[in-house]
């Protein structure tokens, strides 16, 4: 498992409660806490166009005509599925697929801007204290196309400013999130091994019977399955999880969700990021076991949340945790909102080790390219805080490769190599280079 950035967004569009929706990105943890108080009344207010034959075209996604699937491919990055979307047939953008997001959300209003769109409603987002956080505009009538999949009449959720900098910590030009719009209207096969998504009209697929299937529950939009964990003391948590594509972590649990969770002895207690009342802090460590239907993994990396560290109410949508990127995407996942299953096949990452942040740094992407790196966040105690690594230190050299040369998951990818390799960093500090050696450790 990479390092990872979770971004904690409350995107809640039909409760006055508040949703916890957690969106991974790369590093110890980003938590941005936004709670959209009253966004029951976003709706579509367009009316159904007429073609040329006069009949009226539908509103929301439709597959083209005679077409039983369409596939496209994607990006992944840190777990996250990113594809390529068009806003209103002309300006292209990248968005992740997110199954725990309901509204689309565009995360630059810059980019509404230009296509000249007017704005239905004007939103002040508070954060968890009330203070605002941040200003945000609802689009109607929007047209939203993905491969030759073309979705008409959809409300778009706009922010004044990218208070969420996905780009900077995935490292690729990310503009927004996209998820139940998708979901809801078609069956959605997502082959992390080939980087491939297929879109199956419900109405003429038929079953492949080399899947597990599982049912699968969507409350207020979002998936859940039922799934074991062997906890560390030896019991046995069978709890509710979110399928969470938005998220890069393996198991998330919520410890306010069941007196029963407990912690591994060896964990890490770290800040996992920053929210506008103050730190996040929360447990990494390790559950024995969980399993999915048949499908059983050992030593699994979990982060633990809990209630005191910070204050969100569950109470619209219990659940105990969700399931993220690092355990889906050792699958070819198939979600089938309307039938109500979740289908499951080994893919080729189905075996590969468990692991959280071998260098501790966080590191975070810059300049006009991204290709200026950044240490963000060095984890108190490890071999690169001993080694005279800080904060804000540019790198510019890792064991020999020019970070010129580097996207940020390659960068990420030398930094998890492997517990006890050794790596030589060359860094930019007060325009001086410096030239520090540490090892990748294995603490937890």
């Amino acid at each position: 498992m990479t390092v990872f950035v979770l971004i904690n967004i409350l995107f809640n569009l039909s409760h006055q409660t508040s949703f916890t929706k957690i969106y991974p990105l790369r590093i110890i943890t980003l938590i941005v806490l936004i709670g959209l108080v009253g966004l029951s009344s976003i709706e579509v207010s367009a009316q159904n166009p007429i073609n040329k034959q006069g009949v009226p075209v539908p509103l929301g996604f439709v597959m083209p005509n005679g077409l039983k699937k369409v596939s496209i491919p994607f990006e992944l990055h840190d777990n996250l599925i990113v594809i390529k979307v068009l806003l209103n047939r002309a300006l292209p953008l990248s968005f992740i697929l997110d199954t725990g997001v309901r509204t689309t959300v565009l995360t630059e209003k810059t980019f509404m801007d230009l296509l000249n769109l007017s704005y239905s409603r004007k939103i002040v987002i508070p954060g968890v204290g009330g203070e605002k956080l941040v200003d945000a505009y609802v689009a109607n009538d929007v047209t939203i196309t993905v491969g030759n999949i073309e979705g008409r009449g959809h409300a778009l959720l706009v922010l004044e400013e990218d208070l969420l900098q996905l780009k900077n910590y995935l490292g690729v030009n990310v503009h927004g999130i996209i998820g139940y719009e998708l979901f809801s209207r078609f069956i959605v096969k997502i082959n992390y091994g080939s980087r491939q998504i297929t879109f199956y009209d419900p109405d003429k697929y038929k079953k492949k019977m080399s899947y597990s299937r599982l049912p699968l529950q969507v409350e207020d939009t979002k998936p859940y399955i039922t799934a074991s964990v062997v906890q560390p003391n030896g019991s046995t948590l069978d709890g509710k999880f979110m399928i969470d594509t938005g998220a890069s972590h393996s198991i998330l649990l919520d410890q306010s969700s069941d007196s029963s969770i407990v912690i591994n002895d060896r964990h890490i207690f770290t800040n996992l990021g920053r929210g506008l009342g103050g730190n996040i802090f929360g447990n990494v460590g390790r559950v024995a076991e969980l399993s999915i239907s048949k499908y059983d993994f050992k030593d699994v990396i979990a982060i633990h949340l809990e209630k005191e560290h910070y204050d969100v109410d569950l109470s619209a949508n219990y659940r105990n945790g969700s399931l993220g990127g690092g355990i889906l995407s050792r699958f070819v996942v198939m979600l089938d909102y309307i039938h109500g299953y979740l289908y499951l096949k080994k893919g080729p990452k189905y075996h590969k080790p468990f692991e959280f942040n071998l260098s501790g740094l966080v590191v975070r992407a810059a300049g006009r390219n991204l290709h200026d790196y950044y240490i963000d966040n060095i984890r108190d105690g490890c071999s690169a805080a001993g080694a005279g690594l800080i904060v804000g230190d540019k790198i510019q050299n890792v064991n020999g490769e020019s970070t010129n040369n580097l996207g940020l998951d390659d960068l990420i990818g030398i930094l998890n190599k492997k517990a006890n390799k050794r790596i030589r960093m060359v860094v930019l500090r007060n325009n001086q280079l410096f030239t520090k050696t540490f090892v990748l450790e294995r603490t937890i």
